[in-house]
């Protein structure tokens, strides 16, 4: 079953409607003609997405690590989620906003880790951005045109 966005009428434009009910009447009916819902468009589901998603998790990560451990560039990283989200979701909401929740999720699970720059921290970086760096060239290689 699709699902369906029901249409909800401001309230100055409910009150004009029940005053003007009498004289829009056809046929001595009060009730105005039932308005027509509308469905969302369907979420667009590429093959790759599950991979994007999880790129843009390390991301989050990397972005977060790099910040706590002020290494050079922290930002690029930010600036790079961003360059992901314009180049691959354009006005698909859906995906704009699950790369989104994926990235925030990679940020807040290594912020809820590490409030200090430790050598753990310095680690799962790399580690990360060797994954970001594999899933990158994953993607690019099989489903690049």
């Amino acid at each position: 079953m699709i699902p369906v966005r029901r249409v909800f009428l401001p309230l100055p434009v409910l009150a004009l409607l029940a005053l003007a009910g009498p004289t829009m009447a056809q046929g001595g009916k009060n009730t105005p003609p039932p308005q027509e819902e509308i469905a969302p468009p369907p979420a667009v589901i590429v093959p790759y997405d599950d991979k994007l998603a999880r790129l843009a998790e390390v991301l989050g990560s990397v972005h977060y690590l790099r910040t706590l451990c002020k290494a050079a560039g922290g930002d690029e990283w930010r600036n790079g989620m961003q360059q992901l989200l314009d180049s691959e979701t354009g006005g698909e909401q859906q995906r704009r906003e699950k790369l989104t929740a994926a990235f925030n999720r990679g940020y807040r699970a290594f912020a809820s880790v590490y409030t200090d720059c430790t050598p753990a921290a310095i680690v799962a970086e790399e580690r990360y951005r060797n994954e970001g760096a594999t899933l990158a060239t994953e993607i690019t290689s099989r489903f690049g045109n």
